[in-house]
Parts: structure tokens; C-alpha cells; sequence
């Protein structure tokens, strides 16, 4: 019994062994090619422009300042309020001035009388010496007490003005539509005792200028685009600028070129511009530190556009991912150019309008790799 049990195992075991050796072998098996999603470069016209940085600076600010002697009587606006051209702002004691004006204008009067009468003397004696009955030299005085009466008019009108400027200084006006700042001096001080008393400042807020500094080789590109050609004031005036401030996005605030230096800082190998904008809500306030978009050239240029997200970046430089005729990835190194509303970037070199860039980063676009390319579009971005 106990032979014919183990003679029973052995069996077993080698039928076991006859099972094993029929299973089939692990083979491999590759990955599905992936799907990629790519797109032609987005063409476009693009005027070529570079981004600075510069400030805000008021378009008028003056100080308003005391041009005659005398108690300051009374202060007619709130510290910080809009003005407008001619709005009464500060009332110096005028009683000194008005009486000035009525003294210069008794004089003149007195003056103009005088006149009358060595006229009319003047005009006998010069009756009576072509009659023969006076003599020259009784002429001659007459002659002269007319021209010295007629200049003695004219100084006295003269002096009524000049009162009646020094009274007209007692009211001190807003000079254009501002904003005034706080008052710097109190009713019933004394001033212009000597000399100009700085009363306040009047700050024209609209509209703004923005000035800022352009380097040499910037200046020298601008004039490459030109070919050469300096513009004239009026299409300086046409040149369009963008600015936009810390907190904005973009460059929201339109306006255009005001003023070009006409040499450049040896010291600093800068150029100074200005440009001028509107300001109706007075959002832009002098002093602030604002992002300038100038542009290099006048009109648009045709450009590649790509989305900013997708351009690669190593030790080598920027790259992009394009597939080939043969659906393969490759790295592609490319040149680039400024960025544009909507993140898309221009493509200075290395890119053709037939390349087919990879547009998705899944991780599965690898150079070297064969892809699916399903065929998409970059969309252009709203215009602002």
C-alpha cells in the first residue's frame, strides 16, 4: 500500500510540472501613442514696442504767492478743492490799493486838464506868429508846454494802471481749473511784506503728463525702424503711448507722445520723453510710478504669436515643442519678442507659419516621441 501511495505523488508531481511548462511567457506590450494637441502659429499684425517705466507729473502746478503788501482778510475755498479759471481764492485788505486808484486817477485828470489849456495856448501863439504879432521864442515856450502837458498825460495814465494792477493783486484767482492744496497762511497775517509770500499751490490735474527715459540703443532702434527719418512735431504728437500703474493690468490708459528731448544725457545714456493723457476721473495723481508701453516703429508688422505658457526655458535658452512632417516631437530653440494681451508672446526667430507647435503640457510631448496630432487653434485676444 505504502509503494503504490508514493508512486500515486510522484505522478502528481510530474504533471505539475508538465502544467508549468505550458504557461504561455510574459511579453511587452507598448503604450498607446498619445494624442497631442498642436496648433499653427497665430499670425498677426504687431506694431513692435518695449516697456519702461516712468512718473506721472502734473500737467500745470504754480504757487500761488501774495504780489502785493497787506493783511490777508479772508480765504474763499477748502483746503484741497477743485477750482475753477478765475475762482476767487485769497482777498488781501484792498482799501490801501483803491485809494491808490483814486489818487493816480485825480492826477490824471489834473493832467489831461493842464493839457487842454497849454493846447489852446499853443494853438493861439502859433495864430499870432503867422499874423507877425508874436515872436518865435513866445512860441517855442508854448510848443513845449503842450508837448510836456501831453507827456505828463500819459505818465499819469501809466501810473492809474499800475494802481489799478497792484489793486487787482488783492484778489488772488485760480490761473486754470485745478485743484488747490492746503492754505499755507492764516487771515490776518501780514504778506508780501518785502517780498512774494507763498500763499498755496494750484495743481492742474487734467490732463496728466508722464515722463520717462529711453536708453540710446532703444533711441537707435526707434530711428532703424524709421529708416533713418526724424518726425516731425506734429507726428511725435501722433505717436500713440500706453500706460498702465502698480496695481493694473496691462496698460489700460491710452494717450500720445508730448515731447522728445533733443539730446541725450551723457551721464546717464538716456533720452528724457513726455507723453501726455487724459485724465477726466483723475485716477492718475503726480508722483506716481507707472509702466510705459512705446512703441519702436509707426504702423504694425506681420509676427508670430504663440501662448506664453507653452515656450519652454533651460540652461540653452527658450524653446518650443513643434511636430514634424513624420508626427514626431522635437525642440525647437526660438527667439522671442514681446507679450501681447491674452499671454501670447511674438516669435522673433526660429518659428515658421507652416510648424505645428505643441500646444497642451501633459507631460506626454517628449522629443523624440511619435504623436496623434489633433489640430487645434491659438485664439487671437480681444482687443482693448
Amino acid at each position: 500500500m505504502r509503494s503504490r501511495a508514493y508512486t500515486g505523488l510522484i505522478a502528481l508531481s510530474l504533471l505539475a510540472a508538465m502544467l508549468a511548462g505550458c504557461k504561455p511567457e510574459n511579453k511587452f506590450i507598448a503604450p498607446p501613442t498619445p494624442e497631442i494637441a498642436v496648433a499653427p502659429p497665430l499670425q498677426q499684425k504687431v506694431t513692435p514696442f518695449i516697456e519702461l517705466t516712468g512718473n506721472t507729473a502734473a500737467y500745470n502746478n504754480v504757487d500761488l504767492v501774495a504780489r502785493v503788501e497787506g493783511f490777508l482778510v479772508a480765504i474763499d475755498y477748502q483746503d484741497g478743492s477743485p477750482a475753477r479759471k478765475g475762482d476767487l481764492l485769497f482777498q488781501i485788505d484792498p482799501s490801501t490799493y483803491e485809494a491808490q486808484v483814486k489818487q493816480a486817477a485825480a492826477q490824471l485828470a489834473a493832467a489831461k486838464a493842464q493839457l487842454v489849456q497849454s493846447t489852446a495856448e499853443f494853438n493861439r501863439q502859433e495864430t499870432l506868429l503867422r499874423q507877425n504879432v508874436s515872436a518865435q521864442n513866445t512860441f517855442d515856450i508854448a510848443k513845449a508846454k503842450r508837448d510836456s502837458d501831453a507827456a505828463n498825460v500819459q505818465n499819469q495814465e501809466a501810473n492809474l494802471t499800475i494802481a489799478q494792477i497792484n489793486l487787482s493783486y488783492t484778489k488772488v484767482t485760480a490761473p486754470f481749473d485745478s485743484v488747490t492744496t492746503r492754505h499755507l497762511i492764516s487771515v490776518g497775517e501780514v504778506v508780501g511784506n518785502g517780498v512774494n509770500t507763498k500763499l498755496a499751490t494750484s495743481v492742474q490735474l487734467d490732463p496728466m503728463y508722464v515722463t520717462f527715459n529711453v536708453s540710446e540703443q532703444d533711441v537707435l532702434n526707434i530711428r532703424a525702424n524709421l529708416k533713418d527719418r526724424r518726425l516731425s512735431l506734429e507726428e511725435i504728437n501722433k505717436v500713440p503711448l500706453e500706460i498702465g500703474l502698480m496695481t493694473e493690468e496691462g496698460f489700460p490708459h491710452k494717450g500720445h507722445l508730448n515731447y522728445v528731448a533733443p539730446d541725450i544725457d551723457t551721464n546717464t545714456g538716456t533720452i528724457l520723453m513726455r507723453g501726455l493723457f487724459e485724465n477726466p476721473t483723475l485716477a492718475l495723481l503726480p508722483g506716481f510710478f507707472v509702466r510705459v508701453r512705446l512703441p519702436l516703429g509707426l504702423g504694425a508688422k506681420d509676427a508670430l504669436l504663440v501662448p506664453d505658457p507653452v515656450i519652454g526655458e533651460d540652461q540653452a535658452g527658450k524653446y518650443l515643442l513643434v511636430v514634424n512632417k513624420d508626427d514626431t516631437v522635437e525642440q525647437r530653440r526660438v527667439t522671442t519678442g514681446m507679450l501681447l494681451p491674452g499671454s501670447l508672446r511674438v516669435i522673433d526667430k526660429g518659428l515658421t507659419a507652416d510648424d505645428r507647435v505643441v500646444i497642451s503640457t501633459n507631460g506626454r510631448a517628449i522629443p523624440g516621441r511619435k504623436v496623434i496630432p489633433k489640430l487645434t487653434t491659438i485664439a487671437a485676444a480681444a482687443a482693448k
